[in-house]
């Protein structure tokens, strides 16, 4: 996975979280196939990277109770 690195020195939360959460958004843009993934060469990754980072798009963590 890939991300800007300039938003990865900035970034002060989990680095597990936001992989996840990257992965779960880009699984999302293939599925419904958006027209902006077609504007990013199809490169979902990077794209969903991009959104979680620039707030765009956001993200919680649920916790399950056991």
């Amino acid at each position: 996975m890939i991300f800007p690195l300039e938003d990865l020195v900035r970034f002060k939360g989990s680095i597990y979280e936001i992989t996840a959460a990257a992965s779960r958004r880009a699984y999302q843009l293939a599925m419904l196939k958006d027209p902006v993934v077609e504007e990013n060469d199809g490169k979902v990754v990077s794209l969903a990277a991009r959104q979680l980072f620039t707030d765009e798009v956001q993200y919680r963590i649920e916790h399950q109770a056991r």
